[in-house]
């Protein structure tokens, strides 16, 4: 029987209702803005981003966490004694950062929650070391202090074995002109940047599927990739943050971005106005996801709808500005291609792939 994330755990319909609900008890709220000399602009609910707007510029807020990729990390760490603790810590700095960059907004300071079970968890000094190290280095990558942390103990919630990661960051806009509107048009085109794997999301399933192998993470995932499994999960997120910034340097318009992350590429759509968002030149998959969808298996439309499949993020621009807009990515260390377009017909919203006879409808994202 097919596998999906659903049998992990994991249930968007009701994360989602939850989302949605606090955004509709957050909305009252956006009044006492006024008093700090800022107003919330209408179209921020929803978004990867929370903004605020001032006369002159605008500040970006984003909570995130890791998930559960540092239970990957603890398993192939106590098989292996290979530590990859840096890598997690870069992964949870790029959840953050890469939500942030979505509007525009370069991070200015990152602050990380690490919470606990039992004190204990940081007496391996070299594991708490390479974490200290990689979210340092994750802040480097994102060009953003470090500004501070929680690291609270939780006995009786969190296992004591484990730790649990997450941070927040803020960010800014200015001038005014550099946020990322969300004015898309018919005929737009949209541009995928490379992931370096699963980043973080969908790791509740990857988890099932390694209780499933008889060698578990140790397992080769071969398809012409040498590293096993638990190696291919832990490879750190890329972060995107050089990439935007970039692109306003050069005066590039970016029309809208998306970070391909939870709801896979149904992720494409989470812009309010109805559009479709064709993909004509989707790549070859990466040898890691083709390894999970046979060893789940894993139904094609499943991995799609969780997995970003070798996209970490996607920029909508103008036809025009499609070579520039790749020239920054590619000079920014970023493999990048035009991979389709968006069009309007009448009120459809949906992702389609024509050649993987594909189609995610507009009802398959509500995280609105």
């Amino acid at each position: 029987m097919a596998l999906s994330y659903e049998s992990s755990g994991v249930r968007y319909d009701q994360l989602d209702a939850f989302k949605r609900a606090c955004q509709q008890a957050a909305r009252t709220t956006a009044g006492l803005l006024a008093e700090h000399g800022y107003a919330e602009p209408a179209t921020t609910r929803g978004e990867s981003a929370y903004l605020m707007e001032a006369p002159d510029h605008y500040l970006a807020h984003v909570e995130e966490g890791l998930g559960t990729k540092n239970l990957v990390a603890d398993a192939v760490y106590a098989a292996t004694g290979k530590n990859f603790y840096r890598e997690i810590a870069i992964d949870t700095v790029a959840t953050i950062v890469n939500d942030l960059v979505t509007c525009g907004a370069l991070p200015i300071s990152v602050a990380m929650h690490a919470a606990v079970g039992d004190s204990g968890w940081f007496s391996d000094v070299g594991r708490m070391n390479t974490l200290v190290e990689g979210w340092a280095e994750g802040c480097r990558l994102a060009g953003a202090v470090w500004g501070g942390g929680e690291t609270p103990t939780l006995k009786g919630i969190v296992d004591p074995a484990t730790i649990v990661l997450a941070g927040s960051a803020i960010g800014k806009i200015a001038p005014k002109s550099n946020r990322i509107t969300g004015e898309v048009r018919n005929g737009d085109a949209i541009l995928f940047l490379a992931s370096s794997g699963v980043h973080t999301n969908g790791l509740s399933l990857c988890r099932l599927i390694a209780q499933k192998l008889p060698s578990g993470y140790l397992t080769r995932i071969a398809h012409g990739d040498v590293r096993t499994f638990g190696e291919a999960l832990l490879a750190p997120s890329v972060i995107y943050v050089a990439f935007v910034r970039e692109c306003q340097r050069r005066g590039l318009k970016l029309n809208y971005a998306a970070h391909v992350t939870g709801h896979g590429w149904r992720k494409l759509m989470r812009l309010d106005e109805p559009f479709v968002y064709e993909i004509t030149a989707p790549r070859l998959v990466p040898a890691l996801f083709r390894f999970i969808q046979k060893a789940g298996p894993i139904t094609q439309r499943e991995m799609y709808a969780t997995f970003n499949m070798g996209v970490g993020f996607a920029a909508f621009v103008s036809p025009g500005n499609v070579e520039a807009v790749l020239a920054a990515a590619k000079d920014t260390g970023h493999d990048a291609w035009l991979a389709g377009r968006v069009t309007k017909q009448d009120r459809r919203k949906a992702v389609s792939v024509p050649s993987l006879n594909l189609t995610f409808e507009g009802d398959t994202l509500r995280v609105r």
